[in-house]
């Protein structure tokens, strides 16, 4: 969904028939700003900037899109009709709340990894709300990870479910690379150090090794080095700011983390007028 697409979708949502304030009041050139009420990450700035463009206000950012934000900062400033500001305000606060909330909780992730020299990439999933992947996976770009499939045209992911009605996998994924996109990775989600040494055998890009122990993904990292390097490792499942160190230890290329998006919590943002 284009950045338009969402905003119109969003407006339509919050005015219905129309605004009924603006119907009693008489409208006059004003100015407003959004006020932060917390320390966060700033995202969000790509979408705000559309909304105001269609709703035509004018509007001055004092701040980028990863850039760090403290209590009591003003971020973005507003000039333009007092009915307009009042009629996008709980819009543009949902959007960038639940934004900054994303890429905020992404950061505290990457900066456990960071503050202990690490560089395992961090990853984020499909687990996003419906008509908000894009959005979703735009803040968590601007909190510092990187994004996985945005859907299921831009890699194959042969998971539990795909492998319980697959009778020989080798022939499977022999068949796959004849009919995606040449360039297209095909990655296997494994449960068990087994099946990620088997698997390795067919040829694939990717090994998600899922729902394992430390332990067991350090014997597959060892076994991936001796033997296929170029094979690329991802640890998934149940994965926290508590033990990310854990797993990141490993020495997997990756880790994929669902809760960077629905765990997050929106940051404190408040329209104030001046």
């Amino acid at each position: 969904m284009s950045e338009i697409e969402f905003i119109k979708n969003a407006l339509n949502e919050d005015i219905g028939r129309g605004d009924l304030f603006s119907k009693i009041c008489i409208d006059k050139n004003v100015k407003a700003r959004i006020l932060a009420k917390d320390y966060g990450v700033f995202s969000g700035k790509k979408y705000a900037s559309c909304l105001f463009e269609y709703i035509g206000l004018n509007v001055s950012f004092n701040i980028d899109d990863g850039n760090i934000f403290n209590k009591g900062d003003i971020l973005l400033e507003i000039e333009g009709s007092y009915l307009l500001i009042l009629k996008i305000e709980r819009t543009l606060l949902n959007l960038l709340q639940h934004s900054c909330g994303i890429a905020t909780n992404v950061k505290s992730y990457i900066d456990i990894l960071r503050e202990n020299s690490i560089d395992t990439i961090i990853l984020d999933t499909r687990k996003t709300r419906p008509s908000m992947r894009e959005f979703e996976k735009y803040s968590v770009l601007n909190g510092g990870a990187i994004n996985h499939r945005l859907g299921l045209d831009d890699c194959l992911m042969i998971k539990d479910t795909n492998l319980a009605h697959i009778e020989n996998l080798s022939e499977f994924i022999k068949l796959a690379r004849k009919k995606i996109p040449w360039s297209a990775k095909i990655e296997v989600e494994c449960d068990c150090v087994s099946l990620a040494k088997e698997v390795m055998k067919y040829g694939v890009d990717i090994i998600m090794c899922d729902n394992m122990k430390p332990n067991d993904i350090r014997e597959i990292v060892c076994f991936k080095d001796a033997n296929y390097p170029h094979i690329l490792l991802e640890a998934s499942g149940n994965i926290t700011k508590s033990n990310i160190l854990d797993f990141a230890n490993t020495g997997v290329d990756a880790i994929s983390i669902g809760a960077l998006i629905h765990q997050a919590v929106w940051v404190d943002l408040s329209l104030k007028m001046v």
